[in-house]
């Protein structure tokens, strides 16, 4: 809705003069325009502007649109799946802080599993304390995990917290209760990561592509979206930088992850090689792409190379995320500077300490200190050859 105060428009109908203003209806999204009689535009009864004017407001006054109450209760039989569908729909639309798609499908998707089937017709007056109780219990007999749980109670908190008035009240403020709806408690999470031996396997018993992939995520920390995004202008003259600037996302580009995640991650000498070696001649498009000139999926890479190789070793399944893990002990370890280690890996800062350091400023120091943490694994053959599957080359190109 727009404006809430209001001072109602005064005009002529027929032999009276009237105000017009807009009114909220109980049950309905959209306002009504409502128009009250002021006096005769003639005659003795006639009053003068000045009296127009102050009766003009006394009706508007009178009707109670420029009140908050009126608002909630027009309000209040909006459902939980109305206002869930109009929470997500601004969450794309946002100009501050608009959610990534992989968020909004994750989002999404929850709402369609699980808050919707359980909430999406109870009024969203009726959502509190003991309602989402119910929920908790629900989603913890059904097997959820705490970490689950938790994501999605604050997804209920979000939407209900989302209906507003046109002031940027909350209309629907609640206090939370996690011992009362008797949250969860997330303890330490499963977070795989690689030993030094696993990544060198990876890398020795993988090729083409794929080689280079797994060499570049665990000796740079790049998150796989980053990686797969990378083009070839990208890359630094002497193959010892690469900028991230963009990430791939279900074929398609999109933004980094946040803001510090645009950034410019420093390789080692060796890691440089590989890389030049890798790209060869080529000049332009993606660093990594299928047979088609498109950017590889990270579902068809986990499933046909990474997964296989770590059975194939006796490894417990994990991720791409392993490797950034690994690369960040790794760091860690060489006792890299911290603001260094979070620009490099795409972190925010932390203090205003961090902020007043520009050590991301001195590319000379920053090779060094990336020379001196090395790879971190054995790098078997310092070559590696850019093939792609079914294919000799191909022209690579950005999904747009």
């Amino acid at each position: 809705m727009s404006r809430r105060f209001q001072t109602g428009g005064i005009e002529k109908s027929g032999n009276w003069v009237v105000v017009r203003f807009w009114k909220d209806v109980a049950g309905q999204d959209k306002r009504v325009h409502a128009c009250v009689r002021i006096c005769p535009s003639d005659g003795p009864d006639k009053l003068n502007n000045t009296q127009i004017q102050r009766k003009a407001q006394e009706i508007v006054t009178a009707a109670g649109v420029n009140g908050s109450q009126q608002f909630i209760e027009a309000t209040v039989a909006v459902t939980f799946r109305e206002q869930a569908k109009k929470f997500l729909l601004q969450k794309t639309m946002s100009k501050r802080r608009p959610i990534k798609q992989a968020t909004l499908r994750s989002w999404q998707n929850c709402v369609d599993k699980w808050l919707n089937p359980n909430l999406g017709d109870i009024p969203l007056s009726g959502i509190n304390n003991a309602t989402v109780k119910k929920l908790i219990a629900k989603m913890h007999n059904d097997g959820l995990s705490p970490k689950s749980i938790l994501n999605y109670t604050g997804l209920v908190k979000a939407v209900v917290g989302s209906a507003k008035s046109d002031e940027g009240e909350q209309l629907f403020p609640r206090k939370w209760d996690s011992e009362f709806m008797d949250l969860p408690i997330v303890k330490e999470q499963r977070q795989p990561t690689f030993t030094p031996d696993t990544v060198s396997a990876i890398v020795k018993k993988s090729d083409g592509q794929e080689r280079m992939l797994y060499a570049l995520l665990a000796g740079s920390g790049l998150r796989i979206g980053e990686a797969l995004g990378l083009e070839l202008q990208h890359i630094s003259g002497d193959f010892r930088t690469v900028y991230v600037r963009q990430s791939i996302w279900d074929g398609k580009k999109q933004d980094p992850k946040t803001l510090a995640a645009i950034r410019d991650v420093d390789l080692c000498a060796a890691l440089a090689d590989l890389l030049r070696d890798f790209v060869g001649e080529r000049g332009t498009g993606l660093l990594f792409a299928n047979a088609k000139g498109r950017p590889l999926a990270q579902s068809n890479v986990l499933r046909r190379s990474l997964h296989p190789l770590l059975k194939e070793l006796k490894t417990e399944r994990a991720g791409f995320h392993s490797f950034r893990r690994f690369r960040t002990t790794q760091l860690r370890k060489n006792r890299t500077p911290e603001d260094l280690l979070r620009f490099w890996i795409g972190h925010a800062n932390k203090t205003i300490t961090d902020i007043y350091s520009k050590m991301q400023e001195d590319t000379p120091f920053r090779q060094e200190v990336a020379d001196k943490v090395g790879l971190g694994f054995v790098l078997e053959n310092p070559t590696v050859r850019n093939v792609r599957r079914n294919e000799q080359s191909v022209e690579v190109a950005v999904a747009a």
